[in-house]
């Protein structure tokens, strides 16, 4: 079938019509919410304000084939349901956009933009006669950084064209090429540490061209074909049954220390308590547990909410932006921990926050505090718990949730979870049953500050890895493992780690329940050797040194920033 001419018409053909790039280029100018979905066009604008993870996932993957994304976090029913919003479909291999909420540009599409396009590229054909290989592109004013340079000269000469064309394509390892000629200015201190990293990836990691990544993904995808032949989805309950038990008993010591008035060993084993629920609320939250929304959701939400406090629907906000956008410093809501925190150079030029809606400024906080973030890391984490609840409750009071649809229920079940969670702790164990001031605090602050190792594990898996981008190109799996480690550890200490170490398998395959992760283990291992993925695996201990290590790091930066700074003011530049 031939494709559709006129951009206005696409609503009345069936949902088989192929639409070329440059017409969902014009769909997304218009403000329309495309993704790419198993090689069918998507316009899911109705569905962001109804999605149980938030808008701000889809929003990530607008323009892009979301294919793997969407297979990794979703099931088969809710998958089969996306076909709803279904308007058409493409022929042969996409070429992914950079999203809106990235920076991403789309040139508006009408029957009058496509006769002068075309009328356009004829005239510059009749006054160049060089191979096709030299014609215009789909999209994108700046074409990549292997194209002729003459090319690229004669795309810019169109004023129309350069004032409204799409930079979507255009990924960071091609920005720095495309725009600063070779005999040009030198690259800035802080653009030249970016360009450095992303050719170390580069270098590192397999090519970005079509061919590999399109390899890839094959391999991923009969990877995931493998697992589920070997049935690696699916829970065996005796685990869970074993975790209710170890639950059930360190509850119970902390109530039989409350009993007896030791107030700080009961808080020990409250926040072992929690430090364990964890896990479970994390499992749920990706339906690993029974794979049904509505049964996952209710343990997740007694687990999290009614005994921890916590918001499962803000975590499940953040947490899907993280597995889309892993270590992103500009989306990734996990790493984004300013202004203590900062696991790149790049958080030193007051990056917005496309999660949080606002400027992470570098201020005078932020430069004291990540000069010395490498001290301050765990002790810091210490206090994470605290944070916790603020982030919850902001989400709760906010209503960021879905109000309708088949998650309208959550808000309100959460709400009575939170409620529920400070009666429980706040006014049957602390006021009722600790009877003065300085046991209360003692309690409060060892049961909260014992959860800091969980804190660590979650960072852990991350902060040490690559923070660069490199483009719209890459694929889903490549991504994943370029920007996730796993931690080495003996079987019989996995209960301790709650499947936190083994990220990297759970970043390609996040519904898989955690006690069969290490079964897929030798999977992944396997995948990555044939595609030449390396595949980060560290000890515990050796992981946190590298973590601290890409901590001091970013602060010994920082400590050269502020003198070069210093010195310029000096001398009056």
């Amino acid at each position: 079938m031939a494709p559709t001419n006129d951009i206005s018409a696409v609503g009345t053909y069936r949902e088989e019509a192929v639409l070329t790039r440059r017409q969902v280029e014009g769909m997304i100018a218009d403000g329309k919410t495309i993704i790419i979905l198993d090689g069918k066009v998507l316009k899911v604008d109705s569905w962001l304000k109804y999605h149980p993870g938030g808008d701000k996932s889809i929003m990530h993957v607008v323009g892009r084939d979301a294919t793997d994304e969407v297979n990794a976090l979703h099931s088969s029913n809710a998958r089969q349901r996306m076909a709803a919003y279904q308007i058409g479909r493409i022929e042969g291999r996409w070429q992914n956009f950079l999203p809106p909420v990235q920076g991403g540009m789309f040139r508006p599409y009408s029957h009058q933009v496509q006769q002068l396009e075309r009328s356009l590229v004829l005239s510059e054909s009749d006054r160049d006669t060089a191979s096709e290989s030299t014609s215009l592109p789909d999209s994108p004013i700046f074409d990549p950084a292997d194209r002729s340079s003459n090319l690229r000269s004669r795309v810019l000469k169109s004023d129309w064209l350069h004032q409204s064309s799409s930079v979507s394509s255009m990924s960071s390892t091609e920005s720095l090429e495309a725009l600063e000629p070779k005999s040009g200015p030198r690259l800035s201190l802080m653009d030249a540490r970016t360009q450095s990293e992303i050719d170390l990836d580069l270098d590192k990691y397999p090519s970005l061209d079509p061919a590999t990544q399109d390899d890839i993904v094959r391999r991923y995808r009969q990877l995931g074909q493998i697992i589920h032949a070997q049935n690696l989805y699916q829970c065996d309950y005796k685990d869970y049954l074993i975790e209710l038990v170890r639950y059930a008993l360190l509850f119970a010591m902390c109530l039989l220390c409350l009993r007896f008035g030791w107030y700080a060993t009961s808080g020990l084993f409250l926040g072992l308590f929690w430090h364990q629920l964890v896990f479970t609320a994390h499992d749920a939250g990706h339906m690993g547990i029974t794979h049904d929304f509505v049964y996952d959701t209710v343990i997740g939400v007694i687990v999290a909410d009614f005994l921890g406090g916590l918001s499962l629907g803000w975590w499940k906000r953040s947490h899907n932006v993280h597995h889309i956008v892993t270590n992103s410093p500009e989306h990734d809501p996990d790493i984004e921990h300013f202004p203590f925190f900062a696991i790149s150079h790049r958080f030193f030029e007051s990056l917005r926050s496309t999660f949080y809606d606002r400027v992470m400024i570098y201020d005078c906080v932020a430069k004291f505090a990540i000069r010395y973030q490498h001290v301050l890391y765990y002790p810091m984490l210490t206090l994470g718990r605290f944070n916790l609840y603020v982030l919850s409750w902001e989400f709760l009071l906010r209503g960021r949730g879905p109000r309708k649809g088949p998650a309208r229920w959550h808000r309100w079940f959460e709400v009575v979870g939170n409620i529920f969670f400070w009666v429980w702790f706040g006014y049957g164990v602390l006021y009722r049953t600790i009877p003065d001031a300085r046991s209360r605090f003692i309690f409060v602050m060892v049961s909260h500050m014992v959860t800091g190792p969980l804190h660590v594990q979650i960072t852990l898996s991350h902060f040490a890895m690559s923070t660069a981008d490199l483009g719209v190109h890459e694929s889903f799996p490549q991504r994943m493992l370029r920007t996730t480690m796993d931690v080495d550890c003996p079987e019989w200490l996995d209960f301790i780690h709650g499947g936190l170490q083994f990220q990297a398998i759970h970043h390609l395959f996040p519904r898989i329940p955690r006690h069969n992760l290490r079964k897929t283990q030798k999977l992944v291992q396997s995948f990555c050797n044939d595609v030449g993925i390396p595949y980060a695996l560290y000890g515990f201990v050796e992981g946190n040194k590298h973590v601290v290590g890409r901590l001091a790091d970013v602060a010994k930066q920082a400590a050269i920033l502020a003198q070069c700074q210093k010195t310029v003011a000096g001398n009056g530049i």
